[in-house]
């Protein structure tokens, strides 16, 4: 029963094998490609993960120095900085656009940071008092914020890969040791009964050879036999014949 389970269910004749055979070249096929897909997904995956702590150890010096020059502004400028800040901003100069990029077959999203425009009323902003610490704390935030988005970016590649490498892993194993296993069990099996037909075919033959070969000298005999009697004057039996010798005059 078990040797049944790994195989599949079908009758051994020579076009379900040419079937079988095309369906396990077709895995071997798919595994190979599915194979070369993961260690893609995989090389991609471990060039995401070092580029992911690279970015969080210098985050940690860039957050570190915009939390400073914040505080440098709201000791120059005052802590009613905030609503002066929020009171000129009417629109969002700092933008983020996400696209899609392929590596083998998966999709990858990909967040790109980006402005609009050169020069906003939001660089007037501290002009009375503490302006060049405002505008240093503006230029270190907009340093943290690119750094978030290029982290944000590689953290969401970082998941949709590892799903795709487990996916694709998953794939891989089952043609490896379910698929492939069970189409070879199955071409073996096939094979194995064509070839015990084809010897049941061989004996059956040299059987009826055999068996043709007994009857002939069963005739022979009873042929030699008939003659021998004859030779000796016994009475012919019913049912033979025997040839007139041809009379010489």
């Amino acid at each position: 029963m078990s040797g049944q389970s790994q195989r599949l269910n079908v009758v051994p004749t020579v076009t379900m094998l040419a079937i079988v055979k095309a369906r396990l070249t077709g895995a071997t096929r798919g595994h190979a490609l599915l194979k070369k897909k993961s260690d893609a997904l995989t090389v991609q995956f471990r060039q995401i993960l070092k580029k992911i702590v690279s970015t969080k150890e210098s985050m940690g010096t860039i957050m570190k120095s915009s939390s400073f020059a914040l505080t440098e502004a709201k000791y120059v400028a005052g802590e009613n900085i905030k609503h002066i800040v929020l009171e000129k901003v009417e629109s969002a100069s700092v933008r983020v656009r996400s696209r899609q990029e392929n590596v083998a077959g998966v999709k990858l999203p990909k967040f790109e940071y980006f402005t609009e425009g050169e020069m906003t009323k939001n660089d007037l902003t501290g002009l009375a008092r503490g302006g060049q610490q405002v505008q240093g704390c503006k230029i270190a935030y907009l340093k943290a914020v690119e750094v978030l988005v290029d982290l944000a970016s590689l953290q969401t590649s970082f998941l949709t890969l590892d799903g795709a490498i487990k996916t694709t892993n998953r794939r891989v194993n089952a043609l490896e040791n379910v698929v492939k296993p069970r189409l070879e069990n199955t071409v073996v099996y096939i094979k194995g009964e064509l070839d015990e037909l084809e010897r049941e075919d061989f004996f059956r033959l040299k059987k009826i050879q055999s068996y043709k070969k007994r009857e002939i000298e069963k005739k022979e005999e009873a042929a030699k036999k008939n003659d021998f009697s004859l030779k000796k004057g016994e009475p012919m039996l019913f049912g033979t014949q025997v040839k007139d010798e041809d009379i010489i005059f």
